[in-house]
């Protein structure tokens, strides 16, 4: 096996001390001369030294980390979320540990208790499946600060939100307009803080329109593309005129199911969507939906959270970004 390089091997080759090394690899170039900064650093590359990262930690007393987690790392629009989070902690020079628990209370679990093992100074956890007090009782005895997107959090703490219930509000009023009083929801099994928001706004304007969503036309599935598909049958049953998928992998996987079904949207359907993940606009019809700023929510998170890290004592910090309707080809107007 081949030996690391060390510190000690790039001084000895460099004919400076170990100390000299550390201090211009550490942003302290300045106090010496410019041959021998030059000197050290094209040593570095050509030796191929990278400081150990353990012994930073203990140097600086932190890694300079932050844990993330997600609950499906495939969905485009965490994918963006997590664009987000990494711009952000590359600038200000941290590094995200990235957690996806396929929804799984277990993983999450584990990834959890990962993220303390590995000494990270933050957390990150978007649609928490755990319970929220076993989460908060677990970081606080650790002294870890944490965000939860989506979720409330057990006490008052820093916040990134969209507005979901606006975003549920858009759509119906759309929907409303265009005749569409008989419609199906296609909902979370275990929906998060976000999802019950968004299907409250939904629901709220169906009801001060005078044509109420009744609770068996609310049709709970897993919040994927495989999970829309599986719903297919249960919502056609139902003849709506159209359908609101809580978010678009789940209106993805209805397009499919739909058209095994030999209906096409929207002249025999209406659907709409959530979130404006990448795929609404290159499917057909173009999906209508809702944008949320994933990669916005994403580097705001990461911006609080180092924050925090930095100042325990900093004021609670709140973030909200709008939400926007954007209006495609998958709905038609009837009546």
């Amino acid at each position: 096996m081949t030996k690391k390089v060390t510190i000690t091997d790039l001084a000895a080759r460099a004919k400076v001390s170990v100390t000299t090394v550390s201090q211009i690899l550490n942003g302290k170039a300045a106090r010496f001369s410019s041959k021998t900064v030059e000197k050290v650093k094209q040593l570095q590359q050509e030796m191929g030294y990278v400081p150990d990262f353990n012994a930073q930690s203990l140097i600086r007393k932190s890694g300079r980390t932050i844990g993330v987690l997600v609950p499906n790392i495939n969905n485009p629009f965490f994918s963006q979320f997590l664009r987000g989070i990494e711009a952000e902690a590359i600038k200000q020079d941290y590094v995200p540990l990235i957690f996806g628990s396929n929804n799984s209370e277990e993983q999450e679990t584990h990834y959890l208790f990962e993220s303390v093992r590995r000494a990270a100074d933050g957390m990150i956890i978007a649609s928490a499946v755990s319970d929220i007090n076993y989460i908060d009782n677990i970081l606080n005895q650790n002294g870890i600060p944490y965000i939860l997107i989506d979720q409330a959090p057990v006490v008052k703490g820093d916040r990134v939100e969209a507005n979901n219930q606006k975003g549920g509000q858009l759509l119906a009023d759309y929907l409303i307009k265009k005749g569409h009083t008989n419609v199906v929801v296609v909902g979370a099994e275990k929906p998060t803080l976000n999802l019950q928001e968004r299907l409250e706004g939904f629901a709220d304007v169906y009801q001060k329109n005078g044509t109420p969503i009744a609770d068996d036309r609310i049709i709970t599935t897993q919040m994927t593309k495989k999970g829309g598909y599986a719903a297919t049958a249960a919502v056609l049953a139902m003849k709506p005129t159209a359908i609101f998928a809580i978010n678009d992998e789940v209106a993805i996987g209805l397009y499919r199911g739909i058209e095994e079904a030999g209906l096409k949207i929207p002249d025999d359907i209406s659907i709409v969507g959530y979130d404006d993940i990448d795929l609404s606009a290159y499917i057909f019809p173009k999906l209508t939906t809702v944008h949320q700023p994933a990669f916005e929510m994403g580097s705001s998170a990461a911006q609080l959270i180092i924050k925090r890290i930095e100042d325990h004592k900093e004021p609670l910090q709140q973030v909200s970004l709008p939400v926007l309707l954007i209006d495609r080809d998958s709905v038609r107007s009837i009546g």
